[in-house]
């Protein structure tokens, strides 16, 4: 094996993971390009190259040096055939791909067509089904339980309840973590029904006894948050905020946990591809590094939540 190409998605220690990739591959003379762009990069042949001085200072910088898309075209068969002909025209042995179910899918795709294939899980929503925990996805809950700790300072001073959207289309993984590192009182979640009228009278009875303030956390495939406040101040009237993260939840300084899993994951992988194991995505399982199929990480991951949202309500 003479030369690899990466291809990334975006999040917080993804830059920890190219790092840890080109300069495994360095120790064992394989040349690395990066695909910039992801899988529109790899239909138009965008590589450049990379070495240890290009993947100098980024195990601390968040995003993806390599910039990312969502990529139509790859969707499509003239896509793939498209990408498959750049791969073999620029002499490259082996893919890594570093990102979420879609970045996974495409690399069980490339790995279908006969190219080596090993895919690096990094995704916000830790919905990778088999893989424990997938980099970015600690930094997202240390970036937004950061915000609702701020929040919190507020909704006491002023004695207010807040509702904060969080990120989470189909994954409730940001939400529950949140609300029960963060002290919060409520979490609605994609993964379960949620009791409005039930959350209204608890806020009623709380207040008949002394507490003046609440924090609501809403993943963003539960519900939408002013619709949620609109409902509180509707059914309460009591004053409530709103409060959208966004996109900061996908960005900042990698915490160490993902700096860490990101440089483990990269090394294996590359470990992986000189053994000639492909079409397969790589976890940490505890202490040890494993593999999971690729045919099975891009399968849907439901996460449960019965016992942190038991707790969370009992705290509260």
């Amino acid at each position: 094996m003479k030369k690899l190409a990466i291809l990334t998605r975006d999040c917080a220690g993804v830059n920890a993971a190219i790092r840890s990739v080109v300069r495994t591959a360095f120790h064992y003379d394989i040349d690395v390009v990066g695909v910039v762009k992801g899988y529109d990069g790899l239909i138009d042949g965008a590589f450049i190259p990379l070495d240890r001085c290009s993947v100098s200072g980024i195990i601390n910088v968040g995003g993806t040096i390599l910039k990312t898309s969502r990529s139509q075209r790859f969707l499509t068969d003239s896509g793939q055939q498209q990408a498959l002909n750049m791969i073999h025209d620029a002499g490259i042995d082996g893919v890594l791909v570093v990102g979420g179910n879609g970045s996974l899918r495409g690399a069980h795709c490339l790995a279908s067509h006969g190219i080596p294939v090993v895919g690096i899980p990094a995704t916000i929503d830790n919905d990778i089904m088999g893989v424990d925990l997938a980099i970015g996805a600690d930094t997202a809950v240390n970036v937004a339980l950061d915000a609702v700790d701020k929040i919190r300072d507020t909704a006491t001073s002023l004695e207010r309840i807040f509702v904060v959207e969080v990120m989470g289309r189909e994954s409730g993984y940001i939400a529950l973590l949140v609300a029960l590192a963060g002290g919060c009182e409520e979490v609605l979640l994609p993964e379960k029904k949620s009791d409005l009228e039930t959350m209204c009278q608890e806020i009623i009875q709380g207040n008949a006894k002394g507490k003046s303030s609440w924090i609501i956390i809403v993943a963003e495939g539960s519900a939408n948050a002013q619709d949620i406040a609109c409902l509180i101040t509707q059914k309460t009237g009591f004053e409530t905020r709103v409060t959208v993260l966004g996109h900061i939840q996908r960005g900042g300084d990698p915490t160490a946990v993902d700096r860490i899993l990101a440089s483990q994951l990269g090394n294996y992988a590359v470990e992986l591809l000189r053994r000639g194991e492909t079409d397969v995505c790589v976890s940490r399982n505890n202490t040890t590094l494993v593999t999971i199929p690729l045919s099975v990480a891009v399968q849907p991951k439901t996460i449960t939540v019965a016992e942190a949202y038991r707790l969370i309500k009992l705290l509260s």
